[in-house]
Protein backbone atom coordinates (compact mmCIF):
# COMPACT_ATOMS: atom_id res chain seq x y z
CA UNK A 1 0.00 0.00 0.00
CA UNK A 2 1.12 3.40 -0.69
CA UNK A 3 1.21 6.34 1.16
CA UNK A 4 -1.24 8.47 -1.21
CA UNK A 5 -3.81 5.31 -0.47
CA UNK A 6 -2.69 5.50 3.31
CA UNK A 7 -3.59 8.28 3.89
CA UNK A 8 -6.75 8.17 1.36
CA UNK A 9 -8.22 5.18 4.15
CA UNK A 10 -7.49 7.84 7.10
CA UNK A 11 -9.09 10.50 5.57
CA UNK A 12 -12.51 8.51 4.57
CA UNK A 13 -12.68 7.16 7.92
CA UNK A 14 -12.22 10.37 9.50
CA UNK A 15 -14.99 12.11 6.72
CA UNK A 16 -17.72 9.32 7.74
CA UNK A 17 -17.18 9.77 11.59
CA UNK A 18 -17.34 13.34 11.24
CA UNK A 19 -19.80 13.53 8.33
CA UNK A 20 -17.81 16.39 7.17
CA UNK A 21 -14.53 17.62 5.42
CA UNK A 22 -13.48 20.69 7.43
CA UNK A 23 -13.71 18.73 10.50
CA UNK A 24 -11.73 15.89 9.34
CA UNK A 25 -9.42 18.44 7.67
CA UNK A 26 -8.88 19.94 10.99
CA UNK A 27 -8.37 16.86 12.79
CA UNK A 28 -5.49 15.73 9.79
CA UNK A 29 -4.26 19.26 10.01
CA UNK A 30 -4.63 19.95 6.03
CA UNK A 31 -7.41 21.85 3.93
CA UNK A 32 -10.45 20.37 2.33
CA UNK A 33 -9.67 20.48 -1.32
CA UNK A 34 -6.96 18.38 0.51
CA UNK A 35 -9.27 15.99 2.16
CA UNK A 36 -11.19 15.67 -1.17
CA UNK A 37 -8.37 15.33 -3.27
CA UNK A 38 -7.06 12.36 -1.17
CA UNK A 39 -10.77 10.28 -1.43
CA UNK A 40 -10.94 10.80 -5.17
CA UNK A 41 -7.57 9.29 -5.86
CA UNK A 42 -8.64 6.19 -3.44
CA UNK A 43 -12.07 5.87 -5.36
CA UNK A 44 -10.17 5.66 -8.47
CA UNK A 45 -7.76 3.12 -7.47
CA UNK A 46 -10.70 1.32 -6.19
CA UNK A 47 -12.87 1.97 -8.82
CA UNK A 48 -15.52 2.44 -6.57
CA UNK A 49 -17.43 5.57 -5.42
CA UNK A 50 -17.26 5.72 -1.30
CA UNK A 51 -18.96 9.04 -0.65
CA UNK A 52 -22.00 11.14 -1.41
CA UNK A 53 -21.48 14.17 -1.64
CA UNK A 54 -23.89 17.03 -2.10
CA UNK A 55 -23.53 20.74 -0.68
CA UNK A 56 -24.86 19.96 2.57
CA UNK A 57 -24.13 16.84 3.92
CA UNK A 58 -21.30 13.77 2.87
CA UNK A 59 -22.16 10.27 3.89
CA UNK A 60 -21.17 6.62 3.07
CA UNK A 61 -22.50 4.70 -0.50
CA UNK A 62 -23.58 1.32 0.29
CA UNK A 63 -20.03 0.12 -1.09
CA UNK A 64 -18.36 2.69 1.58
CA UNK A 65 -19.86 1.25 4.39
CA UNK A 66 -19.39 -2.14 3.51
CA UNK A 67 -16.05 -1.33 2.73
CA UNK A 68 -15.80 0.24 6.30
CA UNK A 69 -17.52 -2.37 8.12
CA UNK A 70 -14.68 -4.61 7.20
CA UNK A 71 -11.22 -2.04 7.22
CA UNK A 72 -12.51 0.11 9.82
CA UNK A 73 -10.59 -1.53 12.43
CA UNK A 74 -7.52 -2.12 10.76
CA UNK A 75 -7.35 1.44 10.03
CA UNK A 76 -8.46 2.53 13.58
CA UNK A 77 -5.45 0.31 14.79
CA UNK A 78 -3.10 2.57 11.84
CA UNK A 79 -3.95 5.40 13.40
CA UNK A 80 -3.74 4.20 17.07
CA UNK A 81 -0.28 3.34 16.02
CA UNK A 82 0.67 6.55 14.23
CA UNK A 83 -0.21 8.52 17.93
CA UNK A 84 1.72 5.90 19.88
CA UNK A 85 4.50 6.61 17.61
CA UNK A 86 4.36 10.44 17.67
CA UNK A 87 3.98 10.31 21.32
CA UNK A 88 7.31 8.74 21.77
CA UNK A 89 9.04 10.53 19.74
CA UNK A 90 8.22 13.38 21.82
CA UNK A 91 8.74 11.60 25.54
CA UNK A 92 11.78 10.55 26.66
CA UNK A 93 11.34 6.55 26.37
CA UNK A 94 12.45 3.70 25.79
CA UNK A 95 16.25 1.88 25.86
CA UNK A 96 19.31 4.08 25.86
CA UNK A 97 22.52 2.33 24.97
CA UNK A 98 25.56 3.44 25.97
CA UNK A 99 29.03 2.50 25.53
CA UNK A 100 31.71 3.09 27.40
CA UNK A 101 35.23 2.25 29.19
CA UNK A 102 34.90 -0.47 32.06
CA UNK A 103 36.48 1.63 34.29
CA UNK A 104 34.23 4.54 33.50
CA UNK A 105 31.02 3.69 35.15
CA UNK A 106 32.26 3.19 38.43
CA UNK A 107 34.99 5.13 38.31
CA UNK A 108 32.99 8.86 37.43
CA UNK A 109 29.08 7.76 36.38
CA UNK A 110 27.21 6.24 38.30
CA UNK A 111 26.07 9.00 40.63
CA UNK A 112 24.41 10.95 37.15
CA UNK A 113 22.85 7.36 35.98
CA UNK A 114 21.52 6.83 39.42
CA UNK A 115 19.31 10.55 39.37
CA UNK A 116 18.82 10.13 35.97
CA UNK A 117 16.99 6.41 36.13
CA UNK A 118 14.82 8.37 38.81
CA UNK A 119 13.92 11.11 37.06
CA UNK A 120 13.00 9.38 33.36
CA UNK A 121 11.71 6.02 34.83
CA UNK A 122 10.46 5.62 31.17
CA UNK A 123 13.72 5.39 29.60
CA UNK A 124 15.73 1.88 30.00
CA UNK A 125 19.43 2.71 30.96
CA UNK A 126 21.41 -0.28 28.96
CA UNK A 127 25.48 -0.13 29.13
CA UNK A 128 27.66 -1.78 27.33
CA UNK A 129 31.33 -2.26 28.76
CA UNK A 130 33.86 -1.83 26.19
CA UNK A 131 37.49 -0.58 26.23
CA UNK A 132 38.14 -1.19 22.58
CA UNK A 133 37.38 1.37 20.04
CA UNK A 134 34.99 -0.08 17.40
CA UNK A 135 32.08 1.67 15.17
CA UNK A 136 29.13 1.41 18.31
CA UNK A 137 26.54 3.10 16.08
CA UNK A 138 26.45 -0.27 13.80
CA UNK A 139 26.24 -2.22 16.88
CA UNK A 140 22.82 -0.17 17.68
CA UNK A 141 24.24 2.30 20.33
CA UNK A 142 23.24 6.09 20.88
CA UNK A 143 26.34 7.35 22.19
CA UNK A 144 29.84 5.92 23.79
CA UNK A 145 32.50 7.30 25.98
CA UNK A 146 35.96 7.52 25.33
CA UNK A 147 39.15 9.99 25.54
CA UNK A 148 39.40 12.80 23.61
CA UNK A 149 42.40 11.55 21.59
CA UNK A 150 40.25 8.56 19.80
CA UNK A 151 37.21 10.17 18.95
CA UNK A 152 36.59 10.32 15.25
CA UNK A 153 36.41 13.70 13.69
CA UNK A 154 32.53 13.48 12.26
CA UNK A 155 31.31 12.71 15.58
CA UNK A 156 29.44 15.20 18.08
CA UNK A 157 31.70 15.22 21.12
CA UNK A 158 30.26 16.28 24.75
CA UNK A 159 33.19 17.08 27.93
CA UNK A 160 31.89 14.83 30.88
CA UNK A 161 35.41 15.00 32.78
CA UNK A 162 38.56 16.64 32.60
CA UNK A 163 41.41 16.55 32.78
CA UNK A 164 42.17 13.22 34.25
CA UNK A 165 45.15 12.40 36.31
CA UNK A 166 47.18 9.04 35.62
CA UNK A 167 49.07 7.41 38.09
CA UNK A 168 50.90 4.02 38.70
CA UNK A 169 50.09 2.62 41.73
CA UNK A 170 51.04 -1.13 43.61
CA UNK A 171 50.72 -2.62 47.12
CA UNK A 172 53.07 -1.63 49.54
CA UNK A 173 53.40 -5.19 50.46
CA UNK A 174 54.60 -5.46 46.25
CA UNK A 175 56.50 -2.33 46.73
CA UNK A 176 58.44 -3.44 50.17
CA UNK A 177 59.46 -6.83 49.09
CA UNK A 178 60.70 -5.42 44.99
CA UNK A 179 61.36 -1.98 45.79
CA UNK A 180 60.11 1.37 44.43
CA UNK A 181 60.90 2.61 41.25
CA UNK A 182 62.49 5.85 40.84
CA UNK A 183 62.49 6.50 37.43
CA UNK A 184 59.90 5.44 34.35
CA UNK A 185 62.73 3.58 32.91
CA UNK A 186 63.27 1.36 36.38
CA UNK A 187 59.99 -0.12 35.14
CA UNK A 188 61.70 -2.37 32.77
CA UNK A 189 62.83 -4.54 36.09
CA UNK A 190 59.03 -4.71 37.60
CA UNK A 191 56.43 -7.01 36.96
CA UNK A 192 53.36 -4.36 35.40
CA UNK A 193 50.30 -5.75 34.89
CA UNK A 194 48.84 -4.88 31.45
CA UNK A 195 45.40 -3.83 30.00
CA UNK A 196 43.93 -6.10 26.84
CA UNK A 197 41.62 -3.83 24.56
CA UNK A 198 39.07 -6.41 23.82
CA UNK A 199 39.56 -10.04 22.07
CA UNK A 200 42.44 -9.36 19.85
CA UNK A 201 46.42 -8.33 20.04
CA UNK A 202 46.06 -4.48 20.95
CA UNK A 203 48.20 -4.45 24.34
CA UNK A 204 48.68 -1.42 26.16
CA UNK A 205 52.07 -1.48 27.29
CA UNK A 206 52.90 1.34 26.15
CA UNK A 207 53.04 3.78 29.49
CA UNK A 208 53.19 7.11 29.17
CA UNK A 209 54.99 9.60 31.31
CA UNK A 210 56.47 13.41 30.96
CA UNK A 211 59.40 15.11 32.51
CA UNK A 212 59.60 18.68 32.45
CA UNK A 213 56.65 18.64 30.18
CA UNK A 214 58.05 16.34 27.65
CA UNK A 215 55.80 13.37 26.97
CA UNK A 216 57.76 10.00 26.53
CA UNK A 217 56.74 6.39 26.88
CA UNK A 218 57.88 3.17 28.58
CA UNK A 219 57.51 -0.47 27.08
CA UNK A 220 56.83 -2.57 29.82
CA UNK A 221 56.66 -6.21 30.40
CA UNK A 222 54.84 -8.67 32.91
CA UNK A 223 53.47 -12.15 33.99
CA UNK A 224 49.47 -10.95 33.73
CA UNK A 225 47.44 -9.40 31.20
CA UNK A 226 43.43 -9.02 31.79
CA UNK A 227 40.84 -7.51 29.07
CA UNK A 228 39.19 -6.11 32.52
CA UNK A 229 40.26 -3.06 34.77
CA UNK A 230 38.79 -4.19 37.72
CA UNK A 231 40.44 -7.80 37.67
CA UNK A 232 43.97 -5.49 37.01
CA UNK A 233 43.15 -3.96 40.03
CA UNK A 234 42.13 -6.61 42.30
CA UNK A 235 45.77 -8.14 41.07
CA UNK A 236 47.35 -5.28 41.80
CA UNK A 237 45.77 -5.42 45.63
CA UNK A 238 46.49 -8.91 45.70
CA UNK A 239 50.50 -7.66 45.54
CA UNK A 240 51.01 -9.12 41.64
CA UNK A 241 52.63 -5.95 40.95
CA UNK A 242 52.33 -2.18 39.09
CA UNK A 243 48.87 -1.35 37.56
CA UNK A 244 48.78 2.09 35.45
CA UNK A 245 45.53 3.42 35.45
CA UNK A 246 43.17 6.70 36.30
CA UNK A 247 43.34 8.18 40.23
CA UNK A 248 39.96 8.10 40.13
CA UNK A 249 39.13 3.98 39.57
CA UNK A 250 41.51 3.67 42.52
CA UNK A 251 41.55 6.59 44.75
CA UNK A 252 39.78 4.87 47.40
CA UNK A 253 42.19 2.32 47.20
CA UNK A 254 45.40 4.72 47.90
CA UNK A 255 43.00 7.08 50.60
CA UNK A 256 43.17 3.77 53.07
CA UNK A 257 46.83 2.42 51.97
CA UNK A 258 46.29 -0.23 50.27
CA UNK A 259 47.73 1.06 47.06
CA UNK A 260 50.26 3.52 46.86
CA UNK A 261 51.41 6.02 44.00
CA UNK A 262 55.02 5.67 42.28
CA UNK A 263 56.62 8.06 40.01
CA UNK A 264 54.25 11.14 40.74
CA UNK A 265 56.12 13.73 39.37
CA UNK A 266 56.31 11.77 36.16
CA UNK A 267 52.63 10.95 35.86
CA UNK A 268 50.66 12.85 32.68
CA UNK A 269 47.26 14.21 32.38
CA UNK A 270 44.60 13.62 29.79
CA UNK A 271 41.74 16.05 28.15
CA UNK A 272 39.20 14.01 29.61
CA UNK A 273 36.49 11.93 29.02
CA UNK A 274 33.66 12.82 25.89
CA UNK A 275 30.23 11.58 25.19
CA UNK A 276 30.30 10.88 21.05
CA UNK A 277 27.16 10.95 19.10
CA UNK A 278 26.37 11.34 15.83
CA UNK A 279 25.08 14.76 14.50
CA UNK A 280 22.52 17.20 16.35
CA UNK A 281 19.62 16.54 14.33
CA UNK A 282 19.83 12.46 14.73
CA UNK A 283 19.75 13.03 18.60
CA UNK A 284 16.92 10.91 20.26
CA UNK A 285 14.37 12.75 22.94
CA UNK A 286 15.92 10.14 25.41
CA UNK A 287 19.87 10.77 24.59
CA UNK A 288 19.08 14.46 24.81
CA UNK A 289 17.31 13.79 27.78
CA UNK A 290 20.98 12.45 28.88
CA UNK A 291 22.85 15.14 27.76
CA UNK A 292 20.29 17.70 29.46
CA UNK A 293 20.14 16.17 32.52
CA UNK A 294 24.07 15.61 32.83
CA UNK A 295 24.50 19.35 32.21
CA UNK A 296 22.15 20.45 34.81
CA UNK A 297 24.53 18.00 37.74
CA UNK A 298 27.24 19.65 36.12
CA UNK A 299 26.43 23.00 36.89
CA UNK A 300 24.70 22.06 40.17
CA UNK A 301 28.46 20.85 41.00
Amino acid sequence: MDKDQLDGLLALKLVAEKRSFTAAAEELRVSSPAISKMITQLEKKMRITLLTRTTRAVSLTEAGKRFLDQAGPAIEQIIIAQEDAQSFAKKPSGVLRLNMPGTFYSGYLFPYINSFAEKYPDITIDIYSADQVSDIFEAGFDAGVRHSDILAKDMVALKLFGPIRFVTVASPKYLDKVGRPKHPKDLLTHNCIRHRFGNGANIYDKWEFQNKGKEFEVRVNGSLIFNDSLLIVKAALEGAGLMYTTFDLVKEHIQDGKLEIVLNSFQVTSEGYYLYYPKLSQVSPKLRAFINHFKGMKNQS
